[in-house]
């Protein structure tokens, strides 16, 4: 077996050219090497909220023919937005999504940090990440998050192995 001469700073390109490779095409992702929209990308996101991907193509189609980019969402009724919405369920997310595109809209844009992502109508912790990470390319919190709780979780695991296998009579491990 051969030793690896990658370095841990070329892992995040050989990773992002293993998805350019492989990953799913989906009405809302940008092709490979182009930015991604943060129109598209927000619009799915809160789309995706307990829904599966399948049930939200068709109506992610819908609402980019009828509203093509925030602004034009921003100056929908209420009834309009519903009216597409029904089918996706949870209704406030449709009531939060044109909130949202309102501020957006004036505004001018979308807030080019997680915090300010955040701070939209109807826009939580995660959502707010994804926006960051896939449209604005910022490291977003939860992967820092995400670190600390994995370091925390491997610490908490090893506590609880060896408590479980110094409290077994078999002195194995045991797994539930």
């Amino acid at each position: 077996m051969t030793k690896s001469t990658e370095q841990p700073a070329d892992r995040p390109a050989r990773l992002l050219a293993w998805y350019d490779r492989h990953r799913r095409t989906l009405p809302w992702r940008a092709k490979a090497g182009e930015r991604a929209d943060p129109y598209r990308v927000w619009l799915s996101e809160i789309m995706l909220q307990q829904t599966t991907v399948r049930a939200v193509g068709p109506y992610f189609e819908k609402f980019l023919a009828r509203w093509p980019d925030v602004t034009a969402l921003g100056r929908a009724s209420l009834d309009d937005v519903l009216r597409m919405w029904a089918g996706l369920g949870y209704y406030a997310r449709a009531r939060n999504l044109l909130a949202c595109a309102r501020e957006v809209a004036r505004r001018g844009g979308f807030p080019d940090s997680e915090s300010g992502l955040r701070a939209l109508p109807g826009v939580g912790g995660y959502t707010a990440a994804a926006i960051a990470a896939i449209a604005i390319n910022k490291l977003p919190t939860a992967i820092v998050t995400l670190r600390e709780g994995t370091r925390a979780l491997d610490r908490s695991l090893d506590r609880s192995v060896r408590d479980v296998t110094d409290k077994s009579s078999a002195g194995e491990a045991m797994w539930w």
